[in-house]
């Protein structure tokens, strides 16, 4: 037998694998990419499919709680009922959103057209009173001015209809991963069960016990704070709906499904997806726009100080700050997706450091 004691610097051994290892994998750095972009295409039918289950599964606990449903019957009336939302999206919401798009983009040359007299007239005006000679200034870099404006809005809206092409062509996936999530939650015992299986195998019983009470915790967190925050988000884009239609703005469907999607991303959401519904209509209605911005203020304070927390509660037990840095963080690392992410992992995180110095001061009996 080896005597670890006699062989100098043993304990460097598996240091140097690593770092091997770690050369081999940046020296080689796009084969690895190109593999692991590979087995992430391959898998993403069964990671949206676990989405979906984990999406739907407080809904299908609920149905056989309260109204004391076999597993099957459960699953279909779920499904059905997905199946017809999914159904009138397509057939009734869809094509309207298609055709708010298409009249935004037809209208954007007169947009630009109107702004670029208004800046004009005010350009005009501001000669008769320009002591310091910023007029010239002014008129020279306007037009590069709007033809940057114009050429980002143009892009942004190409980027939208692209994506929208590419939902379109991704629809047997869809399919397939709703399939997939099927068998997800008819055999979500199984699964669940297995993986216990696994935990108590590689650990022993107090870390196993631990691992899965911290595991117990975090589904809790995520699922009703997702899942609240659909909920919240919903009701935000129909009263949006109803409130753009009585000030009769432009492209009301549009615009109340952007509100409705960036209300997903807490704090930061509300102002994102007001932004546009106001530019848009102020191009249309100076009036209107004041309206719509007011509404939307209005709209975020009854999100924020009355529906939230109606339905959201405390979910995630983090202060506005953590939860500021948490998106921006989130957001500068993974967009969109990550500012919305970013809350509950934040949390996730501040749940696994709190066990972790609870512990610590618990071995040396202090109490704080």
């Amino acid at each position: 037998m080896v005597d670890r004691k006699k062989i100098p610097y043993f304990k460097l051994i598996p240091l140097l694998i690593i770092a091997f290892i770690l050369h081999k994998v940046i020296d080689k750095v796009d084969i690895f990419l190109f593999i692991n972009n590979n087995l992430l295409s391959i898998l993403s039918p069964f990671i949206w499919a676990f989405a979906i289950a984990y999406f739907l599964n407080p809904l299908m606990r609920t149905i056989e709680k309260k109204f004391k449903l076999s597993r099957g019957w459960t699953i279909l009336i779920i499904y059905l009922l997905v199946i017809g939302i999914v159904t009138i999206f397509i057939t009734i919401i869809s094509p309207s959103i298609a055709n708010n798009i298409g009249e935004l983009i037809k209208n954007l040359p007169w947009y630009f057209e109107q702004t670029e007299i208004w800046i004009t007239e005010q350009i005009t005006n501001f000669q008769l009173v320009d002591r310091y000679g910023i007029t010239p200034y002014l008129d020279e870099n306007f037009d590069r001015l709007i033809g940057r404006v114009s050429t980002y809005v143009n892009d942004i809206l190409t980027a939208a209809v692209s994506q929208a092409i590419n939902l379109t062509s991704t629809f047997f996936k869809i399919i397939l991963s709703t399939i997939i999530s099927i068998y997800f939650l008819k055999d979500k015992e199984k699964f669940i069960r297995g993986s216990k299986k696994i935990v108590y195998a590689f650990f022993n019983k107090e870390r196993a016990n631990d691992l899965i009470a911290f595991g117990v915790e975090l589904d809790k967190l995520f699922s009703q704070f997702i899942i609240g925050k659909f909920i919240d988000s919903c009701i935000i884009g129909v009263i949006c709906f109803v409130g753009l239609l009585i000030i009769k703005a432009p492209y009301v469907l549009l615009l109340s499904l952007i509100v409705g999607i960036t209300n997903m991303i807490p704090y930061f959401g509300p102002f994102i997806g007001a932004v546009p519904a106001v530019i848009i209509t102020l191009f249309v209605s100076p009036i209107k726009a004041l309206w719509v911005l007011v509404f939307m203020i209005l709209l975020q304070q009854f999100d924020g100080l009355y529906l939230g927390p109606k339905i959201l509660g405390d979910k995630v037990g983090l202060s506005p700050f953590w939860i500021i840095l948490a998106i921006i963080i989130g957001g500068g690392i993974f967009g969109v997706v990550g500012m919305f992410l970013g809350v509950p992992i934040m949390a996730v995180i501040k749940a696994v450091f709190e066990r972790y110095i609870n512990k610590k001061l618990k071995s040396q009996n202090i109490k704080l």
